[in-house]
């Protein structure tokens, strides 16, 4: 499987993060293009952190935008939603910067005891903040691009957030800032102080961590680095090299789940969640529909009756689908129902099983006919569920008579025979 996997040694924030991923070979023209529409423009030099050349990224006003007023004094939380909803890009990419400024915004909400809505940034609430954010999210869409495929997990080691004190608009404060520490709380996020008596993770560093970042791990997994990028943070350290290392590359399921928590009994896999409501749509083509979208290379699709408005019947659609297909398959929808827009729901990613398809033989009524089943596995290798593949089944059942669930019980006995058989040969080897 493909991997991006991020080392934090010396924190993380938003120009690091995006950097990283700039230094890893992510289009800039792509990322400038998208912070334009805030009339920012991105700068990106080329700087030595510790010995180490690193990527550094600045967001500055286009000279042709006049200066905001009140812009030295920061954004109100209202004002930088406002600014997001109506930039003008997809609706994936506002969605997912959306979420990330949501992880913020609630954490300084919660600590400063005030309703997020009466928020105002300081630190957070400059332009610069909007260019992480959207440059960041806009970076990772265009990972694949880079990786030559999904990326299908994106792994992190502790982060690393320093110490001492920093100076705020309310006063010193020690280190994690208490909003980067709720964002810890609140995702999950593993870290350690030092190595330097500095600030070294920031609230928007720490949101994209829990935004991105499907596993937080002890150690880097046994793998084969493709592409490595660094990000360069604005100090200057002498104990550590002020960067944030990513690296791209592929490692076997096997290899991934022994660097996971033992508790880890599931694989994950990236999605997005497209979802519409129709009303004026028959149910032939509703059922149309799923087979048009599945051939398209949705994962799922499901259709649910819905009451409207107005008392309409109605229905809802949802759609799985891989982040790189979601605006390919929106579009197919809009084109197959005439729905005028399609959401994106706030999905990071989902559980799986691992599973693998076989070919069983069983005799019925004097024959030998094959017959696929398909086997599901959890992470350490524990069969979970066994199950016939019904349109084979229900081929043999036309074929010989045989009850259809007959032959589905056979096979599927049959098959678990098999796998107790080989499990038994392998502990004795």
């Amino acid at each position: 499987m493909k991997l991006l996997v991020f080392e934090p040694f010396s924190g993380a924030a938003g120009d690091m993060v995006l950097g990283a991923l700039l230094d890893l070979g992510v289009p800039e023209k792509k990322v400038a293009d998208a912070v334009s529409a805030f009339g920012l423009r991105m700068d990106v030099q080329e700087v030595v952190r510790g010995g180490i050349k690193a990527k550094r990224v600045k967001f500055a006003r286009n000279a042709t935008e006049g200066k905001r007023s009140g812009e030295s004094k920061g954004m109100s939380y209202g004002e930088i939603v406002r600014l997001l909803k109506e930039s003008g890009l997809s609706e994936s990419i506002v969605s997912s910067a959306l979420n990330i400024f949501e992880r913020i915004a609630n954490a300084e909400a919660r600590v400063h005891g005030v309703p997020k809505e009466k928020l105002h940034f300081h630190e957070l609430g400059g332009l610069d903040t909007l260019g992480d954010l959207v440059g960041c999210v806009v970076a990772f869409a265009e990972i694949s691009g880079v990786a030559g495929g999904v990326v299908e997990r994106v792994l992190s080691l502790p982060v690393s957030v320093g110490g001492g004190f920093v100076r705020t608009a309310h006063g010193e404060i020690p280190v994690p800032a208490p909003a980067t520490l709720e964002i810890l709380r609140s995702a999950g996020i593993p870290f350690k102080g030092g190595p330097v008596n500095a600030e070294l993770l920031t609230p928007t560093g720490a949101a994209l961590l829990a935004h991105f970042v499907d596993r937080f791990v002890s150690f880097l997994p046994e793998m084969r680095v493709e592409r490595t990028g660094y990000g360069a943070g604005e100090a200057e350290f002498k104990e550590t090299a002020n960067i944030l290392r990513v690296s791209l590359g592929s490692a076997s399921a096997t290899a991934v789940a022994a660097v996971e928590s033992e508790e880890a009994l599931l694989f994950r896999d990236a999605i997005e969640v497209l979802e519409t409501n129709v009303d004026d749509v028959t149910g032939e083509v509703l059922g149309n529909l799923i087979e048009v979208l599945l051939a398209e290379g949705a994962k799922d699709v499901s259709i649910v009756p819905a009451l409207m408005k107005k008392g309409r019947a109605g229905h809802i659609i949802k759609v799985i689908v891989s982040p790189k297909d979601a605006e390919r398959i929106a579009y197919r929808i809009m084109r197959e129902t005439g729905t005028l827009g399609v959401r994106v729901m706030g999905v990071k990613h989902r559980f799986l099983a691992r599973r693998e398809v076989k070919r069983v033989r069983v005799k019925l009524r004097g024959l030998e006919r094959e017959i696929s089943v398909k086997f599901a596995f959890d992470a350490k290798g524990s069969l979970l569920n066994v199950s016939a593949e019904f349109e084979d089944a229900r081929r043999i059942a036309s074929e010989t008579g045989v009850p259809l669930r007959e032959v589905m019980h056979l096979a599927e006995e049959t098959a678990r025979r098999e796998i107790a058989s080989d499990a038994a040969g392998g502990d004795s080897e």
